[in-house]
């Protein structure tokens, strides 16, 4: 299994992140930011984890 995590170069609507995760696990982007929305709306985790990713991950080639 060579699958590895990496930003999003084609699916993007601010840093690629939600592209990224949705790219990785095989899923629609939507759903990903969804997911995103709704942390962020019940505290700030998906802020956070939005921000590490952005800073953490590679971007994808």
């Amino acid at each position: 299994m060579d699958k590895k995590f990496a930003l999003s170069a084609t699916d993007k609507k601010i840093a690629g992140v939600c592209g990224g995760i949705a790219e990785y696990f095989g899923m629609d982007s939507l759903l990903v930011r969804i997911l995103f929305v709704v942390l962020l709306l019940g505290g700030s985790l998906g802020f956070w984890a939005y921000i590490l990713l952005w800073i953490l991950a590679p971007k994808n080639k």
